[in-house]
């Protein structure tokens, strides 16, 4: 089972470029191949797992579910840490053998790799469970209700002269 723990609530404020690089190559991309543009060749990118998130309950949302598509990952590399409203993926896959092997085309990622997941809704992290199956993390995190409203009595105060 991954390890869950918890840390202070500190934001990572690079946290999405990462995320929006990789959706603007995606939207861009053909539209650049296309062109005829041919970006610089550089380093392949970073392997960020893909994610779904989504919020379980009858009226309002009791739990957050974070599943994290990790295939060919060992649990034992996968550490998960809750900030706040972040959920932090952090691993690696390992690299492949390549001695005596000629590739034609390499797309399957390895290396670390690191995901921040942000949640729109506060969570009990001491709380959270994490499961791994078939290469799917699937990550259950119970919703943190807000403090029950409370009447504010009012003393009366009379003035002295």
């Amino acid at each position: 089972m991954a390890k869950v723990s918890r840390v202070s609530s500190q934001r990572d404020p690079f946290a999405d470029f990462a995320r929006m690089r990789r959706e603007m190559d995606e939207l861009l991309g053909d539209f650049w191949d296309q062109a005829g543009y041919r970006a610089p060749a550089r380093a392949a990118p970073a392997f960020a797992p893909r994610v779904d998130v989504y919020y379980c309950g009858a009226d309002r949302p009791e739990k957050a579910i974070v599943k994290v598509d990790l295939p060919g990952i060992d649990v034992e590399a996968i550490n998960l840490e809750v900030r706040g409203r972040s959920l932090v993926i952090t691993g690696e896959r390992p690299v492949r053998e390549t001695e005596g092997r000629t590739y034609q085309q390499v797309e399957l990622p390895s290396g670390p790799f690191r995901r921040v997941v942000e949640l729109q809704i506060d969570v009990r992290a001491d709380e959270a469970q994490a499961s791994y199956e078939d290469g799917i993390l699937r990550v259950e995190l119970p919703v943190r209700l807000p403090d029950a409203a409370r009447q504010v009595p009012i003393e009366r105060t009379t003035e002295e002269q």
